[in-house]
């Protein structure tokens, strides 16, 4: 059966973006490979994550760096499930990830959107069903 493998998120450099999403989201490092003198493949995921993660890519042209940041035309583009809401939420704040709202429970889980630092925005949700729920499509509003 096929499965979702990478997801691109262009980005202004490899390094900050690395930072960002390995010290103050949490994801883990799973790929830094060079291939040429400026360009590298690079691979985050959350950590345990098993099927998806994000290939972070350096922008090289004017078009992708005018994508930078507003990837999705303003909309949520990515959601960062979790089995315990409360805990990555203020592990995120402390590490200076900047959320739009506080906490809010919707009919589906516990959410809140936060940006990226580049201005992409991302929900962190907790959906109902407990902890470790897989947060399948199906599951999802």
């Amino acid at each position: 059966m096929p499965s979702l493998g990478l997801v691109t998120l262009v980005v202004r450099d490899y390094d900050e973006a690395i930072a960002f999403y390995c010290d103050a989201v949490g994801f883990e490092l799973l790929q830094d490979t060079r291939i040429d003198d400026g360009k590298r493949w690079v691979v985050v995921a959350p950590r345990g994550a098993r099927e998806s993660a994000i290939l972070l890519a350096r922008a090289v042209t004017g078009e992708q760096t005018d994508r930078i940041g507003d990837q999705t035309g303003g909309r949520v583009g990515w959601f960062l499930n979790t089995d315990a809401f409360d805990r990555d939420y203020a592990r995120m704040r402390a590490a200076g990830v900047v959320f739009e709202e506080a906490p809010r429970s919707e009919p589906y889980g516990t959410v809140a959107v936060f940006r990226d630092l580049y201005g992409n925005r991302w929900d962190l949700i907790q959906l109902n069903g407990g902890a470790g729920s897989p947060g399948r499509v199906a599951d999802r509003p």
